[in-house]
């Protein structure tokens, strides 16, 4: 709770006034300590406000109170300055969808269920935002690694005109409507976190962006910033051209050589060399198959581009130990760096599993989307509070040694530790109310720190009531 509350002393800078800084350090621990919904009177309750008017609790997302931004900077900043680090920035950018019910709440629209059955498109009423989050590896190689958010961008798209509407409200709905594309909309993230990270001295470190095949495409690959390396998929029928080798001497030069199997073909070819390579996934290093072609150009990404495609083979694996083998569906990258090691591309791209994490915990355990709230600022500003003390509570985590090494909390006798096991995002929420109770009632909860209550015999004898307050689920 001490990093916690050093790391809302550093933004001083996105509040207008010290006591809106207050006011919203107390709204996020109101977060990190509540149950139920998670709306922004749950917050004042958690912290003892619900007899004191809640006006200001929801001014404080309106206008220019609060910079939002300003918080994901401090995430950024402070995790590239204290954290160990290499000479390289991996980061993965994603959309997720907000479930919303109400109709007037600004930004909302119908948005393609992304939980939905292959063989049918469901619909949802929801937001729309882009997340940007930081990869924190433990150590060099393969090896498990945090994502930390340091970007939550509200994404809504236009409303079409009717069909009354005059030809120039037309021609301006299609313009606006090409900015407001997600792919578009990923390509400033992109060049917005470079320039950033260019002001702040790192423009010497290259900039890894791990994306999914919805920003592999044209309008985001030929808008890479400089120092700036995509890795993404592809289709499986994706058309790949060699380099030409011979360049006519009358006329243009050649761009794109001569045409090479897809993707697909490729896997199944026996002509290519296969190599093995172990990577961190699913908690534990697994050995990778991979099949690497160099050198190729793709229409898509222009000439500036020279790319890597690399086929990585299914794993195999099995649901328990008596059935048989079962196989996951192959993936297709590309690379824009062509001389990136094989070994590192493929562990930057595995890890880009964390912020499905991400979406999943800040939507389940800290309620994202939740808060009620009607008004243009507030309807953006709030999720992103949400996602930025997520990011406050995980960062507060590594920069804890203590937190690191060991939980304060023993484990459930049915969740033992595993080996090079993190802590969970709800281990670390517990763990934030065991302190923030502890300072506020004064008291030691010794059943929960002293190492001789470990033993399963002491256990036993612990308060049900205070053992089950510190190991509630949400």
């Amino acid at each position: 709770m001490e990093k916690f509350n050093e790391l809302f002393d550093l933004c001083r800078k996105a509040f207008n006034q010290r006591r809106t800084l207050e006011r919203a350090r107390k709204l996020g621990h109101g977060l990190l300590t509540c149950f139920g919904r998670h709306t922004i009177t749950g917050f004042l309750t958690a912290t003892g406000q619900q007899f004191k008017d809640w006006t200001a609790a929801y001014k404080l997302f309106q206008d220019k109170r609060m910079d939002v931004s300003y918080l994901f900077d401090v995430v950024r900043q402070k995790a590239l300055s204290d954290l160990p680090t290499c000479q390289k920035i991996v980061a993965y950018l994603d959309d997720t969808v907000i479930r919303k019910r109400g109709r007037k709440i600004p930004g909302t629209a119908w948005r393609r269920d992304p939980l939905g059955p292959a063989f049918q498109t469901n619909f949802i009423w929801g937001q729309r935002f882009i997340q940007i989050s930081l990869a924190v590896p433990r150590q060099p190689g393969a090896c498990q690694a945090n994502a930390l958010p340091i970007g939550f961008h509200h994404c809504p798209s236009l409303r079409k005109p009717n069909r009354s509407a005059s030809p120039e409200k037309v021609l301006e709905y299609k313009k606006q409507q090409a900015v407001t594309k997600l792919s578009h909309q990923g390509a400033l993230r992109i060049q917005e976190l470079r320039k950033k990270l260019t002001e702040e001295g790192h423009q010497n470190k290259n900039l890894f962006i791990g994306v999914d095949g919805s920003y592999t495409n044209r309008t985001v690959l030929k808008q890479l910033p400089l120092n700036t390396t995509l890795i993404g998929r592809i289709r499986k029928d994706c058309k790949l051209y060699r380099i030409p080798e011979l360049q006519s001497k009358k006329g243009r030069n050649k761009v794109y050589g001569q045409r090479i199997q897809t993707p697909e073909q490729i896997l199944q070819s026996k002509d290519f060399e296969v190599k093995e390579i172990k990577a961190w996934a699913a908690g534990k290093i697994h050995d990778f198959k991979l099949k690497v072609i160099k050198d190729l150009r793709w229409r898509a990404a222009g000439k500036n581009h020279i790319l890597q495609l690399i086929i990585i083979k299914p794993l195999a694996y099995r649901l328990n130990m008596s059935s048989k083998i079962l196989y996951r569906e192959p993936a297709y990258l590309i690379c824009t760096d062509n001389n990136l090691n094989t070994e590192e591309l493929l562990q930057d791209y595995l890890w880009r599993w964390e912020v499905e994490v991400n979406f999943r915990d800040e939507k389940t355990l800290l309620g994202c989307g939740q808060a009620q709230v009607r008004n243009v600022q507030s309807a953006e500003k709030a999720p992103a509070f949400s996602v930025a003390m997520y990011s406050f509570l995980h960062l507060s985590a590594l920069l804890t040694k203590k937190v690191r090494d060991q939980s304060a909390l023993p484990r459930a006798l049915w969740d033992p530790a595993k080996t090079m096991q993190r802590l969970s995002t709800m281990e670390l929420i517990n763990l934030f109310r065991l302190q923030t109770w502890t300072k506020n009632i004064k008291r030691e909860f010794l059943g929960f720190v002293n190492k001789q209550h470990q033993q399963r015999s002491l256990r036993n004898d612990m308060d049900p009531l205070l053992s089950a307050s510190f190991y509630l689920r949400k």
